[in-house]
């Protein structure tokens, strides 16, 4: 190993010293007003939209997401239509279709991966072009998606997470974008909960709230849940 290899793999194992966060994507569009009024009716927020000579920058920002979007004119070069596999986290994939689709816009059926078979490209999909019509059968995380297109074509993913892999969240903290998100996490617990009684005996648990409390925060950080 070299010099600037054995530097780069020390560079690797350091901690961060400063938050660095993703807050905006840059998409490309044709045309600036029919783009903005495509993602409003998408119930995104606009946050910003400005103008000056020769330039024209608008924001919007997804329910509950932490990062925003933005288009305009004299923005990006590149070519309108050309940003594919922009991933939506959600946490149930059925309703988040379901509420593009009481808004008119067009959205394809939930599909979930073949195995492992990762072939062909397709843009809008970063995992290949094998889909199984249909939810994934065990409900996996990260397993469910369905795409839709703004009208330039640029390409989104939603793609369902129920829980996050080791290792992908800090074990310490727990947090949800949205009422929507909590409230799916308590029937996950309030499902599971329901079992753990069962094996019980039946009998009520006092502590109900202390093992929800558990289950949630291990699932969302991946780590083994409670039985």
């Amino acid at each position: 190993m070299n010099t600037l290899q054995s530097e780069a793999a020390i560079q690797a194992t350091k901690s961060p010293t400063i938050d660095t966060k993703l807050e905006v994507v840059v998409i490309p569009v044709s045309d600036v007003d029919r783009a903005k009024d495509f993602y409003a009716k998408l119930g995104w927020r606009l946050d910003a939209d400005f103008a000056g000579e020769g330039w024209r920058v608008i924001q919007f920002t997804p329910p509950g997401s932490p990062a925003s979007v933005i288009f305009g004119r004299n923005v990006t070069a590149a070519a309108p239509g050309s940003a594919q596999g922009l991933y939506l986290i959600v946490s149930d994939i059925e309703r988040a279709r379901r509420d593009l689709i009481d808004r008119g816009v067009k959205v394809s059926d939930v599909f979930h991966a073949a195995g492992d078979v990762h072939v062909g490209r397709d843009e809008p999909y970063l995992f290949g072009s094998v889909r199984n019509t249909g939810r994934d059968p065990a409900h996996g995380s990260y397993r469910s998606y369905a795409s839709f297109s703004d009208p330039d074509g640029n390409g989104w993913l939603f793609q369902e997470v129920t829980s996050r892999l080791p290792g992908r969240l800090d074990t310490n903290q727990t947090t949800f974008a949205s009422v929507i998100d909590l409230a799916a996490a308590f029937r996950r617990a309030a499902a599971a909960h329901g079992e753990h009684e069962k094996r019980n005996g039946g009998q009520h648990d006092a502590n109900w709230p202390d093992w929800y409390a558990e289950y949630i925060a291990a699932e969302q950080s991946g780590r083994e849940l409670p039985q």
